[in-house]
């Protein structure tokens, strides 16, 4: 029987997480929805470090320049002592860019800034999030997914192939799917707001009692605008004034001083810290992303930036099952994105731990530069490979020439919805081009020269080695000529055959 499907994919969730699976959607031509229950876009600071690997992921989606361009960078943090004396101190590391590296900026943004980048992105491209629009049910089989959408405008039942939830900690899609969401209440509550005062300088975080947990205050300069984060635990039950005079009040109260004053509140929340993961990130034809399949406490700067990578994980599967892959292509985005969401809730949950106590530096642990997906059946390569760059790494960039005499980077060869085929040493036509994959070799009538032997420290190539980049920029098989068999059979699993049409 025919199917009919107003869209391939529905995305319920407007925030980081769901304009970065349409941007990504977008890009590659698989039609989809947007919808955001909320009248519109989310005004507040919530997530507000974007660290080196979405840095990586934001230039791949063309937006990284306007990102740096909205905010700044984190500022000095200044500890005051109860005399009113004080240390400056860096709260993050800050480390030179390397030629595999290339973003190490500790980049502030605050989150409705970001957000407003990534919808002028997601416009260009001909898209735009529908507000005022809720999933209020849906059933799923074999084939699709039928949703029902209430609007002001009334109901509306539609079919489509995929439903992807990026609706939050208290995710409907998740709830309706029946997925547990173990964890635990930190035993933390707090309040985070986006406040206009005077009294403070914009050069320095502003720390107050650090380590002293029933009176901290942190009150942190937002870049790009004129605003303050400010940020301070508070009593796990009874209720909080979030207007500007109870805020005033509260920050006279832990800093000692009345020159400190808040004139406007232009958002605020109070909430209760905890680390919960999502059992599973996929039933059926229905998917969870972002905060709908985990969620933490806000220490170290993670929220935002595992968001954004679940979906940028799963864009370029979804897109090339929808071109014709197999199906269980998407098998993988669970195999691959919920050891990550683990591994970061243990880390927030530590950092949590040492805030308590007054320390509050990060370091590379929170950069994300180190993830990869070793353990996923999307890695392959020679048995025989023990040292070196490994499947399943994220493919450093390194500066590179091309045979026409212009310096470029291999990031700028990865940038887009393709795959990318790079061999060392080998010949060009062992290999059948195809739609989606772009090849470039080095070495003897090559197109690509080491320039400065970078790709070289950065890959360890072998002689003969073909090396397969996936779209979201980690390796997915490493060859050697003599198994191009081996090659054309994983190209096959995610969509490049020959004759085959990939997203």
């Amino acid at each position: 029987m025919t199917q009919h499907f107003s869209a391939d994919v529905l995305i319920c969730g407007a925030g980081a997480a769901g304009l970065t699976l349409a941007i990504d959607l977008a890009r590659r031509g698989v039609s989809f929805r947007l919808i955001e229950k909320m009248e519109g876009p989310f005004r507040g600071s919530r997530g507000k470090g974007i660290q080196p690997r979405t840095q990586e992921v934001f230039e791949d989606l063309g937006i990284v320049d306007r990102v740096v361009a909205a905010g700044g960078l984190y500022p000095p943090q200044r500890e005051y002592r109860a005399d009113g004396s004080y240390t400056d101190s860096l709260i993050m590391a800050h480390e030179a860019p390397t030629p595999a590296e290339p973003y190490h900026l500790p980049l502030l943004v605050p989150q409705f800034l970001t957000e407003g980048v990534m919808r002028e992105r997601l416009a260009e491209l001909g898209h735009r999030p529908t507000y005022g629009c809720e999933l209020v049910g849906f059933a799923q089989d074999e084939h699709g997914v039928t949703v029902r959408l209430a609007s002001p405008t009334g109901e509306e039942v539609v079919r489509v192939r995929y439903l992807v939830g990026a609706d939050g900690g208290r995710s409907f899609v998740r709830h309706a799917l029946g997925i547990d969401f173990p964890g635990k209440t930190l035993g933390v509550r707090a309040v985070v707001a986006d406040v206009a005062l005077t009294g403070l300088g914009r050069e320095v975080w502003h720390r107050f009692n650090e380590g002293a947990m029933d009176a901290q205050m942190s009150l942190c300069p937002l870049a790009g605008t004129d605003l303050f984060q400010l940020q301070a635990p508070i009593p796990r039950e009874g209720d909080i004034d979030l207007s500007a005079e109870g805020l005033s009040t509260m920050v006279a109260q832990r800093t000692g001083r009345d020159d400190i004053r808040i004139h406007s509140v232009l958002w605020a929340s109070a909430f209760s810290m905890n680390a919960r993961l999502a059992d599973r990130y996929r039933v059926g034809r229905s998917f969870l992303i972002g905060d709908a399949a985990h969620v933490h406490p806000p220490t170290g700067g993670q929220g935002l930036n595992t968001s954004v990578q679940d979906a940028y994980n799963l864009g370029w599967k979804l897109a090339a099952v929808v071109g014709g892959a197999p199906e269980t292509l998407l098998d993988s985005y669970e195999e691959e994105r919920r050891p990550v969401a683990a591994d970061m809730l243990g880390l927030a949950t530590k950092l949590l731990d040492a805030a308590k106590r007054g320390d509050t530096r990060r370091g590379r642990e929170v950069h994300q530069l180190d993830i990869g997906y070793p353990e996923s059946p999307l890695a392959l390569e020679q048995p025989e490979r023990i040292s070196g760059l490994l499947a399943g790494d994220r493919a450093p960039d390194a500066p590179i020439m091309g045979a026409a005499g212009q310096r470029t980077r291999l990031f700028e060869l990865f940038k887009g919805a393709h795959w990318t085929l790079l061999g060392y040493e080998v010949l060009r036509d062992a290999v059948t081009p195809r739609s989606g994959l772009h090849i470039h070799t080095f070495g003897a009538h090559g197109d690509l020269f080491d320039h400065g032997g970078h790709f070289r420290e950065a890959y360890a190539p072998a002689s003969g080695d073909w090396m397969l980049i996936r779209p979201d920029g980690y390796v997915g098989a490493i060859v050697a000529s003599g198994d191009i068999e081996v090659l054309e059979r994983y190209l096959q699993t995610v969509g490049l055959a020959v004759d085959g049409s990939p997203s």
